[in-house]
């Protein structure tokens, strides 16, 4: 039987990135954090925390963290049902989602429950072909991601399409596509992407001007709001939802670059298949909540998903 002092001092190191701000999270002390998590390596003999900057999780410790975090939901689950009337204690809820769904549609997704239940969220943001790691690694119950593979152990449930379009402003297109999006033009003009492993540029570019990495210059902006306000004041251009540029696409304030080209992003949500009540809760909440903002599957035929 694994120690739960133990196991909690280890999601709060890996959480808090710091010995001594998960000791103040605890309210014990910084060594008795660290005598925690080195008797528990030595009962399962293996290493547990890589200790470097930043702190990380070695493989084993992944698949602690990971017991941990299911252990605690089901745990917070049974309180909330023995003790109702009490109304003491939160639940934390730890999820994997892109950027533009935490921009524009997640969190009035989670206005509901978050009214009728007390949460903690802590929400870990990457690309949404890449999310799938932080499942895998036990780092969040579920995430949301665009591959339709389900792994072991969970669940996989269609949500909705988001489809991206290349932006830009009028003075972006006046000044290096008088003549209309072509291939001569992206060789010089600069594009936006989200971060390193942002492909949806790349991917549009290659299908529709066939262009590959590297071949055209870009900016790196690793924040959706300031992604798409670079690309309002005309110093790129960049894939952007619909969800999030709909009204200003009406409005003129920024242009389609290449009406009909378009890439559709498929959303799922991949969530651990433990049959609890807060679970179940989260998954009707997102599913509701993408029917009504985000497209469905029928009204796209080409879906791009993870290379």
């Amino acid at each position: 039987m694994l120690d739960y002092r133990q196991l909690q001092a280890l999601a709060a190191v890996l959480e808090e990135q710091s010995f001594d701000k998960a000791a103040q999270k605890l309210h014990v002390t910084q060594s008795a954090i660290s005598q925690r998590i080195k008797q528990l390596e030595d009962k399962l003999g293996h290493s547990l925390v890589i200790r470097g900057t930043p702190l990380q999780a070695t493989r084993a410790g992944q698949q602690v963290l990971k017991h941990y975090r299911q252990v605690s939901l089901l745990q917070n689950d049974m309180l909330q049902g023995l003790i109702i009337d009490q109304g003491e204690g939160y639940s934390r809820l730890s999820i994997g989602l892109n950027a533009d769904s935490l921009e524009t549609w997640f969190l009035d997704a989670m206005a509901p429950l978050m009214a009728a239940k007390k949460l903690l969220l802590e929400l870990k943001v990457d690309d949404q072909d890449q999310t799938h790691h932080l499942l895998r690694s036990g780092e969040v119950i579920g995430c949301i991601t665009s591959s339709p593979e389900a792994m072991q152990g969970c669940s996989c449930i269609p949500l909705g399409v988001m489809p991206y379009r290349c932006l830009a402003s009028p003075d972006y297109m006046a000044r290096y596509f008088p003549d209309g999006a072509n291939r001569e033009g992206f060789l010089m003009a600069p594009v936006a992407e989200y971060s390193n492993k942002d492909e949806l540029q790349n991917r549009y570019l290659e299908r529709f001007f066939g262009l590959k990495a590297g071949e055209y210059p870009c900016h790196r902006i690793p924040s959706s709001v300031a992604f798409f306000e670079l690309i309002q004041r005309g110093y790129a251009c960049g894939m952007v939802p619909d969800q999030q540029s709909q009204a200003l696409i009406e409005s003129g304030e920024v242009l389609n670059m290449s009406p009909g080209h378009y890439l559709a992003v498929p959303l799922y949500w991949h969530v651990w298949n433990l049959k609890t009540g807060l679970a179940r809760s989260l998954t009707d909440t997102l599913i509701d909540a993408a029917k009504v903002s985000l497209d469905p599957f029928d009204q796209h035929k080409d879906l791009v998903h993870p290379l």
